[in-house]
């Protein structure tokens, strides 16, 4: 090797002159060469840095296009709000403040409707309110004097700037009002501020208050004609999704506990860390569901905190599993004789189980009550019944008796330590069963709760239905 290595390192090349002798050829090493092949080297990673970051961003897009429709929304927003500052008839209307518009359309517009329309609401009437309470406060410290007016619109400042951020603090007003309590915070110290320099201060609050206006109700026209995205529909298709999800992972952990399995359960047993980490995902669908009028099956009143419930019930489940799978990944293994002694009912109560959630799944997808989901209960419970009667049975491993009936004697005695693991994976399935129980309970209510709204609603829109059809006659 060392031979080959020195030959290699020895080679060179010549080329033949005029007069036929042969020269060496040296490649250039000067400071010149150097700086070229490390510029060069640099504007290639630079390039390859490029390529992986557009490759990053196309598949992005190819895999969620909403988000790209998203992009074109905001981008026809902003086109569409710059024409008040083009056009010289709306930009004397409004003033300098013109630009207030274009602001108001890059911080309210949101991906969901929901999202949009609790910016926009709460922006609209925090800066009236704040506007209002500005100018009223700029009156009575003008009519204070000069030397009383900075201490009177000081405190007022004080007193309710903090009044409003303590509001923040409370948790029903920062579910739905917390960016409007940071908007008013804003807006009165402007104006109120402005006023003590400012001659025309009403007509400061009354061109940021139309300008905002001309904003937000720009943002909620596009958001909702221009392929709308519903904060409802969204929470609703990710609770279907997990309850699959659960459902699988529930399936897949014990199927590959008690047969050794891999492959495709191998990745659907990671299903249920969606559910865990979806909280907040949830709640913020939920609060902002709230505020989107009647959209498809969905009316505006539907029960969406509802589905934070179920996404507790879920949850709970999930935590069982994830136990589950420390069962697996464990370095206590239970005697094999054990496992075959209770993989049958425990396959059978997992697979129960798991038909239970995925009929969940499909009620809640279609907003009804499952006709089976009775039986599919009926059935698990059966299951969790033989499962503790195989527990019962344990005994006999632990201390065989001596009648020729007992045909697991023969193993002789079992270690204590090999029973633990596969007990505790019992106990953990019929909680889960339990707390399955719960959720078909969460999950009924959900759908009494949509079908008694739906006729509401039905009711209210009967009569108006009949006049019109009156009036037609």
């Amino acid at each position: 090797m060392a031979s080959g290595k020195e030959l290699c390192e020895g080679v060179e090349w010549r080329i033949r002159v005029v007069d036929g002798s042969s020269e060496v050829l040296v490649p250039p090493t000067g400071p010149a060469r150097k700086v070229w092949l490390r510029t060069k080297g640099l504007i290639s990673g630079l390039g390859m840095k490029v390529r992986m970051f557009l490759k990053q961003a196309w598949d992005m897009g190819a895999n969620d296009p909403r988000k790209v429709i998203h992009c074109i929304k905001v981008g026809l927003a902003l086109t569409i709000v710059s024409l008040v500052y083009f056009m010289r008839p709306l930009y004397d209307g409004v003033g300098g403040n013109a630009m207030w518009a274009i602001m108001t359309v890059v911080v309210v517009f949101e991906p969901t409707v929901g999202a949009t329309l609790y910016k926009c609401l709460n922006r609209v009437c925090a800066t009236c309110l704040a506007g209002f309470l500005a100018v009223g406060v700029h009156w009575i410290a003008s009519q204070s004097g000069d030397r009383f007016e900075p201490f009177v619109v000081g405190a007022s400042i004080f007193i309710l700037a903090s009044i409003a951020t303590f509001s923040r603090f409370i948790p029903s007003v920062k579910s739905m009002f917390d960016y409007g309590a940071m908007i008013f915070i804003l807006t009165f110290s402007i104006v109120a501020i402005s006023g003590y320099r400012v001659d025309k201060l009403f007509d400061l609050a009354h061109q940021r208050i139309s300008t905002i206006i001309i904003g937000t109700s720009l943002c909620i026209i596009v958001i909702m004609l221009v392929c709308p995205i519903w904060s409802g529909q969204e929470l609703h298709s990710l609770t279907v999704r997990n309850m699959d999800k659960l459902s699988d992972s529930l399936d897949g952990c014990v199927r590959q506990y008690f047969t050794n399995s891999n492959g495709e359960d191998d990745q659907k047993l990671q299903g249920y860390k969606c559910v865990l980490s979806s909280k907040a995902s949830e709640e913020s669908m939920a609060n902002f569901a709230r505020w989107e009028p009647s959209h498809g099956r969905f009316n505006f009143r539907h029960p969406w905190k509802q589905y934070l419930k179920i996404g507790a019930s879920m949850r709970s489940c999930a935590y069982c599993i994830e136990a589950l799978n420390s069962c697996i990944n464990s370095e206590n293994q239970a005697a094999e004789s054990i496992k075959k002694h209770l993989s049958t009912s425990c396959l059978k109560v997992s697979s129960s189980s798991s038909s239970a959630i995925k009929e969940l799944a499909e009620s809640v997808k279609k907003m009804n009550k499952s006709p089976t989901i009775d039986l599919l209960v009926e059935e698990m419970n059966s299951a969790l019944e033989e499962l503790h009667n195989d527990l019962k049975s344990l005994s006999h491993l632990l201390n065989p008796s001596t009648t020729a009936e007992n045909q697991i004697s023969a193993t002789g005695l079992v270690p204590f330590m090999e029973v633990i693991p596969v007990v505790t994976l019992a106990s953990i399935l019929i909680e889960i069963s339990v707390r399955i129980e719960a959720l078909v309970g969460s999950v009924e209510e959900l759908v009494k709760e949509s079908e008694m709204k739906d006729k509401i609603v039905a009711k209210e829109e009967k009569p108006e239905g009949t006049m019109k059809a009156l009036q037609r006659v």
